[in-house]
């Protein structure tokens, strides 16, 4: 099933629903988080000390599902239609993010051990190539000659980020400073989003 503009005012049904999905559940996902985050029972600043590696986790894990929010919404925005597999494709994305909370806390709470870290890493993982799988199909969608496979090119970020993750995988088992090293790195790469496809969707937005 393929769904195209049914509107005459320059905007995608289909794609603005499911950008607002998206963005719902996301939003869920960033209040679960948050919701971890216990109140000490001392009101004191030293009791707040033994909670900075769960804030850390929450900081971390919180950018990253801004940097996808972000970098999702630029994407849609950028698709002309959607198909059956784009649902899914998006849908699969969504289910990595959602265990992001669940791993946060672990890591959290076990900063220095090396199951959760892989665990954390393998999540990050899995969502990157649910994201990397959701850009091909939208390009395949759209034909390989338009602006946004130009856009994107290669998309060696999302190869880097895909290599970063197995790195923090397997570095995991010697120091959990590595795996959080090659998190730092992914969301430093990504904090910006894709300049190629922002431009791209501004130029077309004054043509509108």
């Amino acid at each position: 099933m393929y769904y195209r503009d049914m509107s005459q005012h320059g905007f995608f049904a289909e794609t603005n629903r499911l950008e607002a999905f998206s963005d719902a559940v996301i939003a869920i996902i960033m209040t679960i988080m948050v919701l971890e985050l216990h109140v000490p029972e001392e009101p004191t600043l030293a009791a707040l000390v033994p909670l900075l590696p769960v804030f850390l986790s929450y900081f971390l894990s919180f950018v990253f599902l801004a940097i996808y929010w972000n970098n999702h919404h630029h994407l849609l925005h950028a698709t002309t239609g959607v198909t059956g597999g784009i649902l899914w494709a998006n849908m699969h994305l969504l289910f990595w993010l959602s265990l992001i909370p669940f791993t946060t806390e672990w890591l959290g709470i076990h900063i220095t051990e090396s199951a959760p870290s892989v665990l954390y890493s393998i999540v990050l993982l899995g969502a990157a190539i649910a994201y990397f799988i959701l850009t091909r199909l939208i390009i395949l969608n759209q034909g390989k000659d338009s602006k946004l496979a130009q856009a994107i090119g290669g998309d060696a970020k999302g190869y880097i980020s895909i290599l970063l993750y197995l790195i923090a995988i397997g570095g995991s088992f010697i120091h959990t400073g590595i795996s959080i090293a090659c998190f730092v790195i992914v969301a430093l790469m990504w904090i910006v989003p894709d300049r190629r496809i922002v431009k791209m969707h501004d130029h077309e937005g004054d043509h509108e």
